[in-house]
């Protein structure tokens, strides 16, 4: 019934903090890519995140993912394994580019002190990082606010540890379409997981959408599968599900 498997990395393969990954969990979902690989009779799990590239393309890897392109920074790129190729979406201009950097160096004069960084290895967004997420729900607005005062066209948007500043055009959904367009699989035929606001993206392109138990309440409300498991275990019992339909 499904050819494939969009999933988000935060929340759902792994903690979006600095613990572990469970590698023996990670483990059973890369042999369920090998045995889809080699047989085709199994939908093949993708990923679908806003973390930089390189974070993407390990992962795609140790999940034995070998031809199904993934989507990192949040629809910037697409990491394409059958070919190792690194495709950066066409409509990200030259002008933007240079947008994104002088937005880096403005986020960073005026926030600095509030112990915002920058998440190191994006190329076409912002994205800040603090440990207390109630510093981040503060700023947030504010950010949107000076950006727009200042030109920077960007939407920003809210995780756990992260404010996540990315081009108006630029989103999971259009990260999904350039996927289904180069491997030409139907969105009929497409299945999705995520936790946070920016994967009611993924849920806007697949047939079918599950999330963990760790999401927040407006991913539930348009989930048709809510795992009673968090994180991992979601992501496990979700795949399940799908192969028992």
């Amino acid at each position: 019934m499904y050819d494939l498997i969009i999933s988000d990395i935060d929340g759902c393969l792994s903690p979006e903090d600095s613990s572990p990954l469970n590698v023996e969990k990670l483990s059973r979902i890369a042999d369920h890519n090998r045995l889809a690989f080699a047989n085709n009779d199994r939908p093949k799990l993708t990923l679908c995140t806003g973390r930089p590239i390189p974070f993407a393309e390990g992962l795609c890897r140790l999940l034995q993912n070998s031809g199904i392109p993934c989507v990192a920074e949040n629809g910037v790129w697409l990491y394409d394994p059958s070919c190792n190729g690194y495709l950066m979406d066409p409509s990200i201009t030259d002008q933007q580019l240079e947008m994104v950097h002088e937005a880096e160096l403005f986020s960073l004069k005026n926030y600095r002190q509030e112990g915002l960084t920058l998440q190191p290895g994006k190329s076409a967004s912002v994205t800040l990082y603090h440990p207390d997420p109630a510093v981040l729900q503060r700023i947030a607005p504010q950010l949107q606010d000076e950006f727009d005062r200042n030109g920077f066209e960007f939407r920003v948007s809210l995780t756990l540890f992260y404010i996540n500043c990315d081009l108006p055009q630029i989103t999971k959904a259009s990260g999904i379409d350039r996927l289904l367009e180069r491997t030409g699989v139907d969105a009929s035929r497409t299945a999705g997981i995520g936790d946070t606001s920016s994967d009611l993206a993924i849920a806007d392109r697949v047939q079918t959408f599950g999330c963990p138990a760790n999401a927040i309440e407006s991913v539930k409300a348009v989930a048709d599968y809510v795992s009673q498991h968090e994180q991992i275990d979601g992501v496990l019992d979700f795949m399940n599900y799908l192969m028992e339909q």
